[in-house]
Formats: structure tokens, sequence, C-alpha cells
């Protein structure tokens, strides 16, 4: 369980002899912002990461920021994360690679609060938001970027507010620190209304970001989250779906590379009584696991995103990784940055199938039309990773090169991986045909879509069917 309380003078006035590196220059940069406040109220984990506690973040620090009311900045609670990087340089939390690269994860999280009239202290909600995101973080070591989106679906002080989700940007005060154990950056969290994220995945992070900046009751400049908020920024100005992200979709394309997602999928080319069927992916039944290097090419779609100008390509799986960076530009690709497998990668045998089944849930099934008409349709790829199992399931246009699905065989499987290749005339086809999914509305489930000509089936169903397998 954390606590509330001021720092210490000790830590106020930043002792080196007591203080640990990491941690006494994040607060540096902390008292250049708020030199009158050297001691700000702060959320502390009782119980350490490194001695065992829940909580990954030792501290997070909440200062009062008076805003700028001439360049429409309002006043508001501005909380600072300490944890994700390497804190201390001694390997209890983060192993400690050199000055040159990230420190730990190579950032810490802030939050900007609207501040309501009459409060004295800031609320520590966020506090346990910014935990949560931080857990996600050490136990999947997917990390953050500038224009990411989190899918919370809940409002995020758990109220009725609207602001259920989260898109991620650079802090605009705190700039970046050099510490003894490397880089750190400041990303910040921004809360917004579920249109708001589907727009973002329907075109990109950082455009719906630049929307928001630009409407003061939806975050203004520094992006500041107001959970009484109860209008989108699509409520407040219409055009801005049509004219903006519409538009945005039709000449850039999307930069969501993948999602986390329910889904399956089953091979019918295949009777289930072959002993090396692919049905054993399937619902109700034991997955094969992926390799290493397969985990680490699929979990680096959904943590980067894309850089429009450059050629869309599957790398090689030979990529090495080093710690935690994040590459410096953010390509379309599922770049492998994963050390050498235990099992060699050419051991798993590729296969061509004949004909494939696809099941997703709604919310899955939902972002079918973006996969096809935001990323294929743009020489693009998307991958589905199943967040109950290894199963992947990865589309890719003709235009993405290192694919082990061609248009020869354009279904292909690497154990429990599938990739599926799909042409610029059968994804326009598949878009008039999955039209109804791009609809706001609640789809009646169970919903079937098939083209025996191509020998595929795409099946949406209800959550209950992923949820209970054997049912």
């Amino acid at each position: 369980m954390d606590e509330v309380r001021p720092t210490t003078g000790a830590q106020a006035h930043g002792l080196a002899s007591i203080f640990p590196p990491g941690l006494q220059a994040i607060y540096g940069e902390c008292r250049r912002l708020y030199p009158e406040q050297a001691n700000p109220l702060q959320v502390t984990a009782i119980v350490k990461y490194w001695l065992g506690g829940p909580d990954p973040l030792d501290y997070i620090s909440m200062y009062r920021n008076i805003g700028n009311q001439p360049q429409d900045i309002q006043e508001h609670w501005h909380y600072v994360s300490f944890g994700l990087s390497d804190l201390y340089g001694d390997n209890r939390v983060h192993e400690f690679t050199g000055s040159d690269g990230p420190s730990g994860f190579g950032f810490e999280l802030t939050f900007r609060l609207k501040r309501e009239v009459g409060e004295t202290a800031p609320p520590t909600w966020p506090a346990e938001l910014m935990q949560g995101l931080a857990r996600y973080v050490f136990q999947s070591e997917n990390t953050f970027c500038s224009g990411d989106h989190v899918s919370w679906h809940s409002p995020l002080d758990n109220s009725e507010s609207r602001i259920q989700h989260m898109l991620l940007t650079e802090d605009p005060q705190i700039q970046p620190v050099q510490t003894p154990f490397g880089t750190v950056s400041f990303l910040q969290i921004v809360g917004v209304c579920t249109e708001e994220l589907q727009a973002a995945q329907q075109w990109n992070g950082q455009g719906i970001l630049e929307l928001l900046r630009g409407i003061h009751m939806a975050g203004g400049p520094w992006l500041i989250t107001d959970m009484r908020r109860g209008e989108t920024i699509f409520d407040i100005d219409p055009h801005l779906q049509q004219e903006r992200v519409d538009q945005g979709i039709e000449t850039e394309g999307s930069n969501l590379s993948g999602v986390s997602a329910k889904c399956v999928w089953d091979d019918l080319s295949r009777p289930p009584e072959d002993e090396e069927d692919t049905r054993s992916i399937c619902i109700g039944a034991q997955p094969r696991r992926l390799s290493d290097k397969d985990t680490e090419q699929i979990r680096e779609v959904l943590r980067k995103g894309l850089e429009f100008n450059t050629k869309a390509a599957l790398p090689p799986i030979s990529a090495q990784r080093h710690g935690h960076e994040r590459p410096q530009s953010r390509k379309d690709s599922l770049e492998s940055e994963s050390s050498a497998a235990i099992v060699p990668h050419e051991l798993v045998r590729t296969r061509q199938l004949e004909s494939v089944h696809l099941k997703f849930n709604q919310e899955s099934g939902a972002l079918l039309p973006l996969c096809l008409r935001g990323r294929l349709l743009h020489g693009r790829h998307f991958t589905y990773k199943s967040i109950n199992g290894d199963t992947a399931i990865t589309f890719v246009s003709t235009g993405v090169e290192g694919a082990f699905a061609t248009e020869e065989h354009p279904y292909a499987a690497h154990g429990p991986w599938l990739q599926i290749l799909l042409t610029e005339e059968f994804v326009e086809q598949m878009l008039g045909d999955l039209q109804e999914l791009n609809t706001r509305e609640e789809t009646k489930l169970p919903k079937e879509y098939s083209w025996p000509e191509k020998k595929l089936k795409i099946s949406v169903l209800p959550d209950s069917v992923f949820d209970n397998p054997l049912q």
C-alpha cells in the first residue's frame, strides 16, 4: 500500500552522499520547474518493488502548477513518477548497462490534472493509475513512446467520467535528463474519451493530440486532463472527424500496427485427425508456443508505430536486442530486437495453408476495417496478438517484404503465428463486405463472413466464447 508524505529535507537539498544519483537527477529537473516547492507531496511505495512490493514506482511527486493564463494554460496538478528509470545503478531493479543508453526503461511518466476550484491538495488516484501503467511495462517489458495509446475501458478516476482511455506525449515542460545510469525522457499521460481513442487508432495518436491541444476544454497546449469534461472534441467541433481524421486516414493511413486481442484461427485445409493438425491452437485446445524470436517480433509490432516514409518490411529475425532501448525511428516493420532463441528459429517449420477461419471478439472485429483501410491499402501490416495464449494473426499487403506469406501461398503459419497476405483488390472487396463493422452500433453476434473463392472465413463472436473456451 502507498502512503502520502512530503519529501524530506535531505531529498529537497539533494545530498549526493545519501541521495541515489538517478533520483537526484530527476529531482534536479523538478526543482528547476518548481523552485518554490522543494518539499512536494509524494505518494511512496511502503514496500519497495525491489523488496517484493507490488508497486514498481518508488515515488510519485505531486506539484501545483499555476498555469499561464495568457497562453491558455489552466492551473493544474502535475504528477511525476520515479522508478521506470534506473534510480540506483546497483542492479536492484534495472540492469545497469552504462550511461550512454537509456536509464532503465528510458522514461518516467507524468500527468497533468485540472485543479478544481477549492482544491487545496492533489487527488492521489493518478498515482495508482501510474502504478498500473508501470506494472504493465515491468511485466511485459513493452515500453511506451509519444503517440502511443492505452485502452483502459474504465474512468481513470473510477467515477462516471467519459475520460476512460489514455494517449501519451512528451511532457511540455520537463526536459530529458542525463543521469549516471543513462538518459531519461518524460512521457505525459493524457486522458481521452472513447471516440478520441478510436480516432487515434484509426488515424494516429499524434494527430489526435494536436487536435486536443487546439481546444481549451479538451486539454489546451499542455494537454491538461479534465475528468469532468463531458464532450469529445468531435462534439465540440463536428467538422474535425471528416476534415481532419477521415482525410488523414485517406492520405496517411493508420499508425496502429497491432493490438492485443481476443482471437484464434483454424486451419481448415487438413482433417482434425492429422497428428500435426494446426487446430491445436484453436479454442479449447493447448496452443503450441511461439519461439522467443517470434514472440519478440510480435511484441515489437504491438509497441512500435511507423514512419510513413519508410519502406514496409518484415526484417530479419537475427536482429539483436539492446536492453530496453527503443529504436530512434518508428519504422513500419516487425523488427525483432531479441537475442538468439533457445530453439533455432529455422527448426520451426513454416507451413502453407489452403483455407483458414479467423475468429475475433466484437472489439477486435471492429478493427478489421481499420486494418484493411488504414494499413493494408497503404502497403503496411497489422497484427492481432491473442491475450489468451500464443496465437497471433498478421495481415500483410503485397508491399511488405520479408513475410513468409506470399501471393502464391497467401496463408502461411509459423507455429501458432499466422500470416495472411491480401491483394489490394481483395482488400477492397472485404471492406465492402465488412462495412457494418465500421459503425459504432452494437452488432448482433455471431456474425460470419465468407469468401469461398479465397478459402477465407471470418467470424465475430461474443466474448464468452473466448473467456470460456471449453463451454
